[in-house]
């Protein structure tokens, strides 16, 4: 019974999240309410209270479980290498989402997604640091020292990228990313 109850609890979550991302593209977030997004969803009002505060807890709780499953994926996936995070899929994930990217820049909630992509990627970042040969060296302070200052070059390389309208390949920005982690290991 405990697992048909996780499945619908997850189900709900995930119907929730894709409806407010849904609301988002279509209208401002502060015009988006609660009752939107249980129409959208097709969820009842005491389900979304179970779980949410408001609005905002939602987009912040969708966000960094979208955030932990991108800073987590190569270790998940087993991927063997160097990479620190999946810049490429990152990126290319935003590309496709631009017109969400446009909703969370409008409603002033970009700085709240990216404050949560700091901390994520920051902790994603160590814990590959520390999985990885190449840098395996390093002290565990530097290591968290370079996780947050490797996830801060990593946001900075995607705004860049969005204001210049995500001209080059995700795989290139993927390549950019890595030399820079890399190049900046081997002084260490």
């Amino acid at each position: 019974m405990a697992g048909n109850e996780d499945r619908r609890v997850r189900r709900s979550r995930e119907a929730l999240g894709d409806a407010l991302i849904s609301l988002m593209q279509e209208k401002a977030f502060d015009g988006i309410t609660v009752q939107d997004v249980l129409d959208r969803a097709g969820v009842g009002r005491s389900t979304f209270y179970a779980h949410y505060k408001d609005k905002d807890d939602l987009f912040l709780s969708d966000a960094e479980e979208f955030l932990e499953m991108m800073s987590n994926r190569l270790s998940r996936k087993g991927d063997v290498s160097d990479r620190v995070l999946p810049v490429e899929e990152l990126f290319a994930h935003v590309a496709e989402m631009r017109k969400l990217v446009e909703a969370l820049v409008d409603s002033g909630r970009i700085h709240d997604f990216f404050e949560l992509a700091q901390g994520c990627f920051a902790r994603g970042i160590e814990r590959r640091l520390e999985d990885l040969p190449r840098s395996q060296h390093l002290a565990a302070e530097t290591r968290a020292a370079m996780g947050q200052a490797l996830a801060g070059a990593l946001l900075s390389l995607l705004r860049s990228w969005l204001k210049q309208g995500a001209a080059k390949p995700a795989r290139e920005m993927d390549a950019l990313f890595h030399q820079l982690v890399w190049s900046g290991v081997q002084k260490l």
